[in-house]
């Protein structure tokens, strides 16, 4: 079952919109259950549930998230899929199954606040819950990110790249209570994925004599699927001296209007030449391959 539309806000917090159920599901029950779901995602959105934001889950699902793990950062390009995994504790009443076939939880992150979220993303099968004790379980789950996503609501937009927030929800169909928490959970950055050039010229070269070496800073634009270059980004040009590990800074420059790099220095030993990046909350850190340098 695929979460396939972003949380809405309604009744002052996060809900989801709709489901899709999968053809092969549906022949043993997911039509069914999706109009449960329906039915549950329409009393949200009519403000019965009363949810708030708080630190803990809301409705009437005893069923409460915390330890919600995530990757610190999830780099997103311009084509591949990206699956996030994710693990939390999920603590429940006596009365709630998490081994029954209708209850079902998954993780969720969202851009923007708990009231008027950007976006929100979950992934394609439910969480799988392990019980841990009586009354509590361990989650394994996973985000999935597709910047080729064609859905309006699910959409990357290059503004929402930074910080997202995590989110968990639980349900049972069949006794038709749920449960929705969307703070204190965590943080992780969703970036657009970047990419660092660099070319140090003429090769070979005489001692002494002047190098250049440019470059490009450039990231992924989730609009036109392309990779763009990073204006006005700071950037280190470092050098390794052949059979030496350890590269040393010998300036910084910034990218300029199309996130091209130019500069120029002497050739004074035989070794690698690389741009690095340090990175933003939107654009992950990033290293040219070392270009070598052959000084006679």
């Amino acid at each position: 079952m695929r979460i396939r539309a972003t949380v809405a806000a309604v009744s002052g917090a996060l809900a989801l919109s709709a489901f899709v159920v999968p053809a092969a599901q549906a022949a043993d029950g997911g039509s069914s259950h999706r109009a449960e779901i329906d039915r549950i995602l329409a009393q949200h959105a009519s403000g019965k549930s009363g949810f708030t934001a708080t630190a803990r889950a809301e409705g009437d699902l005893d069923v409460t998230f915390s330890r919600f793990a995530i990757d610190k950062a999830i780099k997103v390009g311009t084509t591949n899929r990206v699956y996030a995994k994710v693990s939390y504790t999920l603590t429940h009443g006596a009365d709630v199954d998490i081994d029954s076939d209708s209850f079902f939880s998954f993780p969720l992150v969202y851009r923007g606040s708990s009231t008027t979220p950007d976006n929100v993303l979950g992934g394609i099968e439910p969480a799988t819950c392990v019980a841990a004790t009586a009354t509590t379980a361990t989650c394994k789950g996973e985000i999935l990110i597709d910047p080729r996503e064609t859905d309006a609501d699910m959409r990357l937009r290059n503004d929402q790249a930074g910080t997202w927030k995590g989110a968990g929800i639980a349900f049972d169909i069949e006794s038709e209570k749920e449960a929705l928490q969307v703070d204190g959970l965590g943080t992780t950055l969703v970036q657009r994925n970047s990419t660092l050039t660099v070319n140090a010229a003429p090769e070979p070269v005489r001692k002494g004599k002047t190098l250049t070496v440019t470059g490009k800073l450039s990231r992924a634009n989730w609009e036109d699927h392309k990779y763009h270059g990073y204006t006005g980004q700071s950037v280190k040009l470092q050098f390794r001296k052949k059979g030496s590990s350890t590269y040393t800074t010998l300036k910084t420059l910034r990218t300029d209007s199309t996130g091209n790099l130019r500069t120029t220095v002497k050739a004074t030993a035989d070794g690698y030449f690389r741009y690095s990046f340090a990175g933003t909350s939107t654009t992950p850190a990033v290293s040219a391959a070392g270009d070598f340098v052959d000084v006679k």
